[in-house]
């Protein structure tokens, strides 16, 4: 199929040749993502298998299919000047079908690493960055040795397709069956983690232009609740030297990459006052969120700047804040947020509250 000519510049995109975004994922990532790209006068185009789905409400158009479709791809490639995604279990085929025919950024490299959390520890191990100690686990007697080496105590995991909790094991010499763990999650490729004797978690939202420029916003404090981010706060409670840290080995992250558009960076906080990183998100991501309602330019903003060519925006933020994630019935409180001072409610659009399933966030204010 051949590729149509590019679309020439225009007053209505500020000058920007990429005036349509392509998206992979209509989730609550990709609304938001579609909401900043009309800020810009940017037109978006969904790829999703669910024709109700959050992004479908607020995109141009909606193209609904699985997200390995060829001609589903054929016709996002067609519809579009560039192509990003909402979520990093894009099949790797998928995007790499699509980088033949137009920019997809973040690069497919991006998702290869971060697919396979065995690959992505080596890769920031080869950054420089530290992180859990960690073995490939791929028969029993591997896993039995790996826990002898932490002794006896570690976070079995899937190397694939894992997000918030799911997809892993936190092990321990008390009544621990091994062989039960191992059944439990074997038949997949897995990795045995270190405990990692943290403080506190931190997170860093940064981006990278296609020109190279990076910027980031501050580093937010998390708290999960059973592997799903309850709370996100900024200023976090680390010194000017951590913070340092992080930006620093963000930087080196999205340089090693070629990377193109906004990242998430998680990390262990040590009481030697070092960092280990957790994982990293090669999309916009959920301790960001805060960023609507304390800064001048989203995450979100920043993600289709970056995506579409244009300059990086400001991240100094005006506030500190508070972000709460509203998750399955915490919807049931949106009268008390709605009620609450200096505080932005965002709603997703989703129709069934579940446990679990995020709904909304509300970011609440104490302006500096």
């Amino acid at each position: 199929m051949a590729r149509r000519a590019k679309r020439g510049r225009g007053p209505s995109s500020g000058g920007c040749s990429m005036k349509t975004i392509g998206i992979i994922g209509g989730g609550q990532l990709g609304r938001m993502l579609a909401m900043a790209a009309a800020r810009l006068s940017l037109k978006v185009v969904i790829l999703e298998p669910d024709a109700n789905c959050p992004a479908a409400q607020v995109a141009n158009r909606v193209i609904v299919a699985p997200y390995d479709d060829e001609a589903a791809l054929d016709a996002l490639a067609e519809a579009c000047d560039v192509v990003t995604y909402e979520f990093e279990n894009v099949p790797l085929i998928a995007a790499t079908r699509l980088a033949r025919r137009l920019p997809v950024y973040p690069p497919p490299k991006a998702l290869e690493v971060s697919q396979d959390r065995l690959v992505e520890k080596r890769f920031l191990n080869g950054c420089g960055l530290d992180t859990a100690r960690y073995h490939a686990i791929d028969s029993l007697e591997a896993l039995q040795a790996g826990l002898e080496d932490f002794g006896g105590h570690g976070i079995l995991k899937t190397r694939r397709f894992g997000y918030d909790g799911k997809g892993q094991l936190v092990l321990k010499p008390e009544g621990l069956d091994i062989e039960a763990a191992f059944a439990e999650l074997g038949g997949v490729p897995l990795i045995l983690e270190s405990f990692v004797p943290f403080i506190r978690e931190i997170s860093i939202i940064a981006a990278r232009s296609i020109d190279g420029a990076i910027s980031a916003f501050d580093p937010a404090e998390n708290i999960h609740r059973d592997g799903i981010l309850s709370t996100s706060r900024v200023p976090a409670n680390v010194d000017v030297a951590i913070m340092q840290a992080a930006r620093s080995a963000a930087a080196s992250i999205l340089t090693a990459l070629d990377y193109v558009g906004v990242i998430g960076v998680e990390f262990f906080v040590l009481a030697s006052g070092k960092l280990a990183v957790n994982e990293i998100a090669p999309r916009v991501h959920n301790s960001g969120h805060w960023t609507e309602a304390a800064c001048l330019v989203s995450q979100f903003e920043q993600h289709m700047r970056a995506v579409a060519g244009l300059p990086l925006g400001q991240t100094r933020r005006h506030s500190d804040c508070l972000m709460h994630n509203l998750i399955g019935d915490d919807i049931d409180r949106v009268p008390d947020w709605l009620a609450t001072p200096d505080a932005l409610l965002h709603l997703y659009g989703k129709d069934e509250a579940r446990p679990g399933r995020k709904m909304g966030h509300v970011t609440v204010l104490s302006p500096r």
